[in-house]
């Protein structure tokens, strides 16, 4: 039984180290694509190792010579200087300059010359040397020492000089000479005691081991999400139609509950893929760091993600004041539409009457309402967005402007029309009407258009500007506002020959046993012509059933 529950969860995980199987090749990748970089790194250290080991006191007194001649400047990438502008206070005085550096850490900056030779040099030159003594593990650290002269001071290791520091450097660093240079010395000593200890085998084995666990606890983590985020994934369909429900406008779905479960999913899969993006770039510059060549690609990495980091936070941090604004900016919007909400509603019930105002005005006068409100609060809170006054953001509103203006001229004209016929008050949804050719009870009134279900059964959608724009006949507005019968008529043409008393009483008897007729008022005849041959007689009955018009026509008959 052990056996098995063993097995299973070494398949487990060795299906696991399958599938993160291609980030650790990604990561192999990017740690080849450095490769060069760390190659000309340990290449030129060895050729400072050599340079060393030829004679570290011949090369100091080589380069020595009072500067009175150009010596051949190394090419590195650890002490060949640029010009830097972005130095802290804590690791350097001045903010520009060349830097003295050693292992691609910068020590100090040189930004004063001295007779021909430029601050450029002085800074090559003076990397060299402390490059030189640094590979050279028989030159103690303790050796450097100081000594002050009429117009500079030196930093010397055995009547060598290494490092001078003239009155126009100290000016420049604000700092008397003799403190400026014991400065730099306590650094130069602290920077090679640092050098040799990264690069003694003690430090390599244990960057080795660092490294081992690092790959352990990387594999463990991407095997940690992928089965937190499959788990997701799975809660999330659970979740379908019971938390997650479709989005509707009144009766129309603009988002169903599947699509909304997907979109959630994407949403949790492109977090899973950032949060797995993180943890490599996090892991790279670990990796390197752990080792002397490359420590400085690491810092570089860690210095990147650092700066991102504060930016967004510095950014955040500034937009902190924006964010009060617009969020007073909602809450005075939704405020103002739960205070006005609950008036409306009266008025829609009836308990609030207000002359001149009807009932079914209140729903889309308090939509209106909202919709402005809405609005308003639009155009006071986005200036304070992020990225509002930007170009971009102006460009993208201008152009979506002109796409709306021209693309829905005939969408904004129904909805415009809808509104108007809401306030004419033309019908209402259930009544009996008659809109252009068709005939037909109103089914739905939305903003852009009008359906109207046939006797027949069939659903008409009429455009509201269309609707607008004709005729339209209430069967059903005397009856339900008035509470007055409707006047059906028919009309039938007899001879003079047949008598009118006789007409009158037939069609009035036949009225009367029709269904749905109402016999208070009772019905009438009209004689409405008389022609040269026959008679024109008018039945006219009344009725409260608008819809069943087709109905009682076909009884008269």
């Amino acid at each position: 039984m052990l056996w098995t529950i063993g097995t299973r969860r070494w398949r487990m995980w060795g299906t696991l180290v399958k599938r993160r199987f291609w980030l650790i090749a990604l990561t192999t990748l990017l740690l080849l694509t450095l490769g060069p970089d760390i190659s000309l790194d340990i290449s030129s250290e060895r050729g400072r190792l050599d340079l060393s080991e030829t004679s570290a006191s011949t090369y100091l007194i080589l380069q020595q010579s009072s500067w009175a001649q150009t010596p051949a400047v190394e090419e590195s990438t650890d002490t060949s200087p640029q010009p830097t502008n972005n130095q802290t206070a804590t690791d350097l005085e001045v903010t520009d300059g060349y830097p003295v550096r050693l292992a691609g850490e910068d020590l100090f900056v040189i930004q004063e010359r001295v007779g021909s030779f430029s601050a450029e040099e002085r800074a090559a030159i003076m990397s060299q040397r402390i490059q030189a003594i640094a590979a050279d593990p028989l030159i103690q650290v303790s050796a450097l020492t100081t000594e002050a002269q009429e117009t500079s001071a030196n930093i010397i290791l055995q009547n060598k000089v290494i490092v001078t520091i003239t009155e126009a450097d100290a000016k420049a660093a604000r700092q008397p000479p003799q403190i400026l240079v014991d400065d730099y010395r306590i650094r130069i000593q602290t920077a090679i005691r640092r050098y040799r200890e990264e690069r003694s085998q003690e430090h390599l084995v244990r960057g080795a081991l660092f490294s081992l666990v690092s790959v352990v606890a990387l594999i463990a983590i991407l095997g940690l999400l992928g089965l937190i985020f499959p788990w997701l994934y799975r809660k999330i369909e659970s979740w379908q139609h019971t938390l997650i429900r479709p989005i509707r406008l009144q009766s129309l779905e603009l988002v169903s509950a599947e699509r909304t479960t997907r979109l959630l999913i994407s949403g949790v899969k492109l977090v899973r893929f950032v949060l797995t993006l993180i943890i490599l770039y996090v892991f790279v510059p670990l990796i390197l760091s752990f080792f002397p060549w490359t420590k400085h690609l690491g810092r570089i990495l860690f210095r990147q993600i650092s700066m991102a980091f504060h930016q967004i936070g510095q950014g955040f941090i500034n937009y902190l004041p924006n964010v009060f604004i617009v969020a007073i900016v909602i809450l005075i919007a939704f405020y103002t539409i739960r205070f006005i909400r609950p008036i409306f509603h009266e008025i829609a019930q009836g308990n609030l009457p207000i002359p001149g105002f009807y009932p079914e005005w209140a729903n889309p006068t308090f939509n209106l309402f909202k919709v402005l409100i809405i609005a308003l609060a639009l155009i006071v809170a986005v200036p304070y967005l992020p990225g509002a006054e930007s170009p971009a953001f102006q460009g993208v509103s201008l152009f979506l402007g002109v796409l709306f203006s021209l693309g829905s001229t005939s969408a904004v004209a129904n909805v415009v029309s809808g509104i108007i016929l809401v306030y004419t008050r033309a019908f209402q949804a259930g009544d009996r009407v008659k809109i252009a050719d068709a005939i037909g009870d109103v089914e739905e009134k939305t903003l852009l258009v009008t359906r109207i279900r046939t006797p027949k059964n069939v659903l008409v959608t009429i455009p509201n500007a269309a609707v607008l724009g004709g005729n339209v006949i209430n069967f059903s507005a005397s009856v339900r506002e008035e509470k007055t019968p409707l006047v059906l008529h028919g009309t039938i043409t007899l001879g003079y020959d047949v008598p009118w008393r006789q007409v009158y009483q037939v069609l009035i008897d036949a009225a009367s046993a029709t269904d749905h007729i109402l016999a208070d008022p009772a019905p009438f005849v009209l004689q409405t012509s008389l022609d040269d041959f026959y008679v024109s007689y008018e039945l006219n009955a009344y009725t409260q059933e608008p819809g069943m018009i087709p109905r009682i026509y076909s009884q008269l008959r």
